[in-house]
């Protein structure tokens, strides 16, 4: 009988193609890892990894038993759901800053809910600062947003650079007169990091565009009316970054989770534990 913790293992590798990163992301050692390699493929009587020194990858056997192995691996999930006996339920009130929405979260939400069936998850889209007010109200139970480097509050998961973006950077970093800044609405805090790093600078600026919505925004830099500021890893496409000496060099920002202290510790764990997975660096 094939062991699901080998199989987990062997997927995950096919996943990562690195015995580091498997075992990073299944919170195992890298000795563990191969070792469930190795005693799964004496279990088959089949080599089913080929690796050197610059990669790893399936052999054929190895690719005749993938899609084996990940029904077999679904399908212990989808019985664990059913028959578990610590199963999750209740309400849970979960608030996202509008740009992790843009770009990370459906593959959270799915998985979560997926694993727990019988939970409510309710969420609330809003900018950070605005989401951090409604956590003190206590109408949300965990939030996932930013912070300014050298905030304490929450939970550190990654820091990240804040990059001006714009259709054509060229022609920004050219321009004559005021630049022409697209944003978030106050209290903003990619909005109000912009300003501050502007008006240090001595760079005259003025708002063209105000929306609450990244879409919005986005919609509107696209069309070529000015700077947008975001996460470099949240750049839309269509947005290209500036050049380095065309503006001043912008703060870092740091995403955060923040639970409500009060808030059912099991819906919280299981949920952050999802986003950890998922959204960190090196996550899935």
């Amino acid at each position: 009988m094939l062991n699901l913790h080998h199989l987990a293992s062997f997927v995950m590798l096919e996943e990562t193609r690195s015995f580091t990163a498997a075992a990073d992301r299944l919170g195992l050692g890298q000795s563990t890892v191969s070792q469930h390699i190795q005693r799964l493929e004496a279990a088959l009587g089949r080599r089913l990894i080929a690796r050197d020194t610059h990669s790893v990858r399936l052999t054929g056997d190895g690719e005749a038993l993938l899609a084996h192995a990940r029904d077999m691996l679904a399908l212990d999930a989808r019985v664990f759901t059913l028959f578990g006996e610590s199963r999750l339920r209740g309400r849970l009130r979960l608030g996202v800053s509008e740009d992790v929405v843009a770009n990370r979260l459906t593959e959270i939400l799915h998985e979560f809910l997926r694993q727990h069936p019988l939970v409510d998850l309710e969420l609330n889209v809003a900018l950070s600062a605005d989401l951090y007010q409604m956590l003190e109200l206590g109408d949300l139970d965990l939030v996932l947003a930013k912070r300014r480097v050298g905030e304490t509050r929450g939970r550190l998961l990654y820091r990240e650079p804040l990059v001006w973006l714009a259709r054509e950077p060229e022609r920004v970093a050219a321009r004559a007169g005021a630049l022409p800044l697209i944003a978030f609405p106050p209290p903003s805090i990619t909005r109000r990091l912009a300003q501050e790093t502007l008006d240090r600078a001595g760079v005259s600026w003025r708002i063209v565009c105000t929306c609450s919505s990244l879409t919005g925004l986005t919609a509107a830099a696209r069309a070529g009316m000015g700077v947008l500021v975001q996460p470099r890893s949240m750049a839309p496409e269509g947005l290209k970054e500036l050049p380095s000496n065309a503006l001043p060099l912008l703060d870092d920002v740091e995403f955060v989770l923040v639970p409500r202290r009060g808030a059912d510790a099991g819906l919280v764990e299981a949920l952050s534990h999802q986003i950890v997975s998922k959204i960190m660096p090196g996550g899935g």
